[in-house]
């Protein structure tokens, strides 16, 4: 009986360490930061700020908590309708939170927190920034190299997106992909910087989802 409940325990574990595993988006390519090349007769589209975002989602042990950071200006350079440069500015004091309802004290104690020093210390760096390497094709995949500059740091990352062009209007939409926060001096909580955390660690991954929404320059 007793071997018969430890088995159940053990593929329990398992079903759940699968499970994990398969639905954890997967982490974008990080690498130095690059050389970002001129781009040449190329035509700029601005950037939509009310229709551009980015969505966050960060995991603890006990959880885990969303929402969105908002895109402040930015342009994509456009050849032949397809994206070959482009740069945009992200609005670090516009960090929200939506898992937690909007008039709860949590809510703006969370927000606080995030833009406090501990994390992206909003009031020191109010902007980090996007500046697009290079677009290449993978294995049937559309993959996008940036170099992301986040508080006193810069790293290339590259991660899968999808690219659309209707009716004067470009949309790039990534899919969901994970950056390791410490590579960016986000430190707070990380058991991989400091020892006795118990179960009280936030995890280094961070999901993020972006979406780009530009239209042409009259």
């Amino acid at each position: 009986m007793k071997k018969n409940f430890v088995t159940i325990l053990f593929i329990t574990a398992l079903m759940i360490s699968v499970t994990g595993c398969k639905d954890k988006a997967k982490e974008a390519t990080t690498t130095a930061a690059e050389a970002v090349e001129e781009t040449v007769n190329s035509q700029s589209f601005a950037v939509n700020t009310s229709t551009s975002t980015i969505e966050w989602k960060g995991f603890k042990p006990t959880g885990s908590h969303n929402g969105t950071i908002s895109i402040e200006r930015g342009v994509l350079d456009v050849a032949n309708g397809n994206i070959v440069g482009g740069s945009f500015i992200i609005d670090m004091n516009s960090i929200t939170v939506l898992d937690i309802p909007a008039d709860d004290k949590g809510n703006a104690k969370l927000a606080g927190h995030l833009k406090g020093a501990d994390f992206f210390d909003v009031e020191k760096y109010p902007s980090a920034g996007f500046t697009i390497t290079g677009l290449e094709t993978v294995e049937g995949k559309t993959m996008l190299s940036g170099n992301l500059a986040l508080k006193d740091a810069k790293n290339n990352v590259t991660f899968p997106v999808t690219v659309t062009n209707e009716n004067g209007t470009i949309t790039l939409t990534s899919e969901t992909f994970t950056i390791d926060r410490t590579k960016w001096n986000v430190q707070y909580g990380s058991k991989s910087i400091f020892d006795n955390l118990g179960d009280k660690f936030i995890n280094d991954d961070m999901e993020l989802k972006v979406v780009v929404k530009a239209a042409a320059q009259s």
